[in-house]
């Protein structure tokens, strides 16, 4: 089986506008998210903006955020 990939350079994305949480430290340690023209939703870590950006549905995000709220994945934390 092939590798699967998801993700394109960030780079290519230069024009997306990118946000991050107002709830981010101030070392670096965040996300940033950009809405797409086509619908989808991209995501790339700020300390590394040219790297490589994940591209993901609003259907796939709202399914992980829904997780999240729910504290399905605390115990990564602990």
């Amino acid at each position: 089986m092939g590798e699967i990939r998801n993700g394109v350079s960030a780079a290519v994305l230069a024009v997306a506008g990118w946000r991050k949480s107002a709830h981010s430290g101030a070392q670096g340690n965040c996300i940033e998210v950009a809405a797409l023209a086509d619908g989808g939703i991209a995501v790339r870590n700020s300390r590394d903006p040219r790297g490589p950006a994940l591209i993901y549905t609003k259907a796939e995000l709202a399914a992980f955020l829904a997780g999240a709220k729910d504290g399905e994945f605390d115990d990564l934390l602990g």
